[in-house]
């Protein structure tokens, strides 16, 4: 059995407030109310300064985006520009800085993931990685590379260009 007092006690309100007054519970809803509107204004600037924080980095990462590929590439126009420099070279020397700054290029192309597009002869005919130039007669199966006449490159995996191809034509 419960003891009726008790009862009472619990649904008595808090200390200070009066059960009934309108005055004590509208202070509180104010009180509450300027809170949750404080709350609201504080969380609406921090958002406010998340979005122009992001699109000041969107702007800095659009604007330098090149600035790691320009910075490999700068060696080999070092390379270039050495090379024009220097007018009296015999033609094996400036054969040999030709395969110097074209391994330069290939490497700075490799660290950005800027891979060669070259299909052997024989392998089938990729519409999405070749571009054919022309269909010739062949002992090859039809649809096949029979030549290549240009690389292709692919940044990631994604085309930059497509290896321009002979294809062989069907029998």
């Amino acid at each position: 059995m419960t003891n009726p007092d008790q009862e009472f006690q619990s649904e008595q309100p808090e200390m200070g407030a009066v059960p009934g007054d309108p005055a004590a519970e509208l202070a509180e809803l104010q009180a509450r109310h300027t809170e949750m509107a404080d709350a609201y204004l504080r969380a609406k600037a921090e958002m406010e300064n998340i979005r122009r924080r992001s699109e000041e980095e969107l702007t800095k990462a659009r604007k330098f985006a090149v600035e790691s590929f320009a910075d490999s590439v700068l060696p080999v126009r070092d390379s270039l520009e050495a090379a024009i420099a220097n007018p009296e070279a015999s033609a094996e020397k400036v054969l040999e800085g030709v395969h110097a700054t074209l391994r330069q290029l290939d490497q700075a192309l490799a660290r950005h993931k800027v891979l060669p597009i070259e299909p052997t002869s024989g392998s089938k005919f990729d519409p999405h990685q070749h571009q054919a130039i022309g269909m010739v007669p062949s002992e090859q199966e039809a649809n096949t590379v029979v030549s290549v006449l240009q690389k292709g490159y692919a940044l990631a995996d994604r085309v930059l260009r497509p290896a321009m191809v002979m294809v062989a034509a069907p029998k």
